[in-house]
């Protein structure tokens, strides 16, 4: 009896395939292998034009991934020689990981937000909304004027310090990052052209719009195409997850900011396919920021049952422990729970006290 083929629960989780897909007009899904945080793939969309071929979201880096990224090119009848544009929708290594190798080795050029940076790099930069929002910053800040440093290398505002759920005994990420081999393999890419919220780039023989959507990343970059009604979202809008948000990078209320990219996104008239970064294309862009949007509303709701049951005020590790499911505790779901705390505090239904280890927070006050 041949065996049943596993089933994911989400389409994120899919592992990889070997197929090219023209999804749209001129524009190429072809999916690249990952293991990160839970996700089986990332599709890397070949664009294609007159002049050659622009390659967006180039996987993670490392010898192994490159030699699978190389094959699934050959397969989509791309040489290396075609590509013109190496473009990165957000600085997380599963998406800029294989764009600078790929630009050096096709002489590309590399193309990101203006606000792109990594926490892998000499330090993070203090770049919050540069195109519209709160707290702008002008393009000397944008491109590396203060260094903001990674998480793990300092203690969490809560006062623990960054750890990964059921470590156990494998290797924490703050001495996975001191090692020189691992630094050089994460080391970011450099971008030779910057897009700024509204600007207009020509891929797909078409003009292409920047969308900067920051929440999941300061950073992230979406593409909207209104010729042919295409949304490059990358994993701004995913088919049947939602992105991480987190409450320890640079963005105050990055929840907030979630919302509003959301919103806008939701506005764009005539967008008949989203391609995600993840999963599946899909249709009804609204309907899918509903929602999402619906969910992080859950999320507002689990914890002020959480904060009653609690007694009242609490810190974040149990208020996480009480949203998240026990297999995911950790840093991640503790940084996302003060994401959507620190949303609450902001718009006036949470009270905070303390600092560090004293954090408290007391929800629906």
């Amino acid at each position: 009896m041949a065996d049943t083929p596993k089933r994911y629960r989400k389409q994120e989780q899919e592992p990889a395939t070997d197929e090219v897909t023209e999804v749209a007009p001129n524009v190429l899904r072809i999916q690249l292998p990952i293991a990160f945080t839970g996700l089986g793939h990332v599709n890397m969309y070949a664009l294609v034009d007159d002049k050659g071929v622009a390659i967006v979201d180039a996987g993670l880096p490392g010898p192994k991934s490159w030699r699978v990224l190389a094959a699934r090119l050959k397969a989509a009848d791309i040489p290396m020689k075609r590509i013109h544009s190496v473009l990165v929708t957000h600085s997380h290594p599963d998406h800029y990981g294989g764009a600078g190798k790929l630009a050096k080795e096709a002489n590309a050029e590399l193309i990101t937000h203006a606000a792109f940076q990594t926490f892998f790099g000499a330090g993070m930069h203090k770049c919050v909304n540069p195109d519209h929002g709160h707290d702008e910053a002008g393009d000397e800040e944008c491109e590396g004027a203060q260094a903001f440093g990674a998480p793990w290398q300092r203690p969490t505002p809560w006062g623990t310090d960054f750890h990964r759920p059921n470590m156990g005994r494998r290797l924490s990420m703050q001495t996975l990052m001191r090692l020189k081999p691992m630094r050089k393999l994460m080391a970011p890419p450099t971008p030779s052209k910057r897009l700024r919220n509204g600007d207009v780039i020509r891929l797909a023989g078409r003009d292409w719009f920047a969308l900067h959507t920051p929440g999941h990343t300061t950073d992230h970059l979406c593409l909207h195409d209104p010729e042919e009604g295409q949304l490059l979202s990358g994993d701004h809008i995913l088919p049947t997850i939602t992105p991480h948000i987190s409450g320890i990078g640079q963005d105050p209320d990055p929840l907030r900011s979630f919302f509003e990219s959301l919103d806008r996104c939701a506005a764009i008239e005539d967008v008949t396919q989203v391609l995600p970064a993840h999963g599946h294309p899909f249709d009804d862009l609204p309907g899918r920021v509903k929602a999402i949007k619906g969910h992080h509303d859950e999320r507002m709701t689990q914890l002020r049952e959480a904060s009653a049951e609690l007694g009242g005020w609490a810190g974040i590790v149990p208020l996480s422990q009480k949203i998240f499911r026990q297999q995911v505790w950790g840093s991640m779901a503790e940084s996302e729970t003060y994401a959507h705390l620190e949303h609450l505090v902001r718009i006036g239904e949470a009270e905070k006290r303390g600092e560090g280890a004293t954090l408290e927070y007391l929800v629906g006050a």
